[in-house]
């Protein structure tokens, strides 16, 4: 769920960023459908879903979320890690996030007859309303909680729910999300290296 992530992560590689971005429609082996520069993406995005699953930060933040939203405090953590990103600093102006998500875009574009049909689906939503910008906005966050519930088999609370966590923990939220992203970049350094 966390686009935003999955795409800085994919290091401007366009390839690598349309397989991070489709990791989530491509299930098991269909990743072997794909060309290379594409699988490899994939594989970037499980290994990143399962570094951040694992990290001490994110266990940290799901506890954070756990009282009001159970086992979904993961899902809605991606979402926020994806806010602290877009208004982090030192990794982008907002100028800069116009571009990289104008550029992320057309990445996908470019190869977007080869991705999943559901998939392509969203990503017309996701380019029409640009989420990528838009995650800088907290309204968007509110509008993307929304999004979460309304595909949530086993969550029946309003957005206003998990979004009440993120206004009253933002600090410490915030603070998971310093403590993970640098990890996470060396992380995905290391592997995008392992795996040319």
């Amino acid at each position: 769920m966390n686009y935003l992530a999955h795409a800085y992560l994919s290091f401007h590689d366009p390839d690598v960023t349309a397989g991070q971005l489709i990791g989530d429609f491509v299930k098991g082996k269909q990743s072997e459908a794909y060309p290379a520069p594409i699988r490899k993406g994939i594989i970037l995005h499980r290994a990143l879903d399962e570094y951040t699953d694992s990290h001490p930060a994110s266990r940290t933040a799901r506890d954070i979320f756990r009282p009001a939203t159970g086992l979904y405090g993961g899902v809605f953590l991606d979402i926020v890690y994806d806010h602290f990103l877009a208004n982090d600093a030192e990794r982008f102006t907002l100028p800069e996030l116009a571009r990289f998500s104008e550029a992320t875009y057309q990445a996908v574009e470019e190869r977007l007859p080869i991705l999943p049909p559901a998939f392509r689906q969203m990503f017309a939503f996701m380019r029409t309303h640009n989420w990528l910008y838009h995650y800088h906005e907290r309204d968007s966050i509110l509008r993307s909680f929304g999004g979460i519930i309304r595909r949530a088999r086993y969550f029946n609370q309003p957005a206003a729910v998990p979004y009440a966590v993120l206004s009253d923990h933002y600090e410490e939220l915030r603070d998971c999300y310093n403590t993970f992203i640098p990890d996470a970049e060396n992380f995905m350094k290391s592997l995008t290296i392992e795996l040319s």
